[in-house]
């Protein structure tokens, strides 16, 4: 027997209540994580204009065509998301489902082609520590660029396994028909959070991979 899910938790006065209750809670986490970022990126802004050069330099070893396969890629997540979300909101079962697998396929790309990118470096040696090799006289600052690269990389991939994992459950529960017209707010806040991580990404490539690219 399906279970009621437009039903509120016991501590709201409505359905209602608890949805804007659960999307303010939402928006005050992704606050907090624009801070966390926000933080990382700041730190990034203030070495590159420190090492100008450098960073150029190092940046002209990222591969742009994997950067640019990803950020579309990502888009394309937004754009799945997105119409899971619709979908829940019509209560149209079935296309919930199929968006939010494709939604989790492109988010596995993602990673995927990360990995691979990732790979080259270790095998080139650009990863810093004490096999980082970097033939030009920018050596030190380099690996100071690599060291943020990897970092805020890094940490975007981590939220990618987390809002892949979220999504995962958001499936396990459509199939169990647990989302409705008249509930699907998981739907919607794991929403917020996929285009949130979608939104690090767009900042991070060119950040990253565009520096006086010409």
């Amino acid at each position: 027997m399906r279970e009621r899910t437009d039903l509120p938790a016991h501590q709201f006065e409505d359905v209602d209540q608890q949805h804007e209750a659960s999307r303010l809670g939402m928006w005050i986490f992704l606050a907090t994580e624009i801070l966390f970022f926000g933080g990382m990126f700041t730190g990034y802004a203030l070495y590159r204009s420190l090492y100008p050069a450098a960073f150029a330099d190092a940046s002209r070893t990222l591969e742009i065509v994997l950067g640019a396969t990803n950020t579309m890629v990502l888009i394309g997540s937004s754009l799945t998301m997105a119409m899971a979300v619709h979908a829940a909101q019509v209560g149209r079962r079935k296309a919930l489902t199929g968006f939010l697998l494709a939604t989790i396929g492109l988010g596995l790309a993602f990673l995927a082609i990360k990995g691979i990118e990732y790979a080259h470096k270790f095998e080139h040696h650009l990863v810093p520590g004490s096999a980082f090799i970097y033939t030009d006289r920018f050596g030190p600052q380099a690996q100071l660029f690599f060291s943020f690269y990897f970092v805020m990389t890094g940490m975007h991939a981590l939220h990618m396994v987390i809002g892949v994992c979220l999504l995962a459950a958001l499936v396990a529960k459509s199939l169990r028909n647990r989302f409705s017209s008249a509930y699907y707010t998981p739907v919607e806040l794991i929403g917020l959070y996929w285009h949130f991580v979608d939104i690090i990404w767009i900042f991070l490539f060119p950040l990253l991979y565009l520096i006086d690219r010409h």
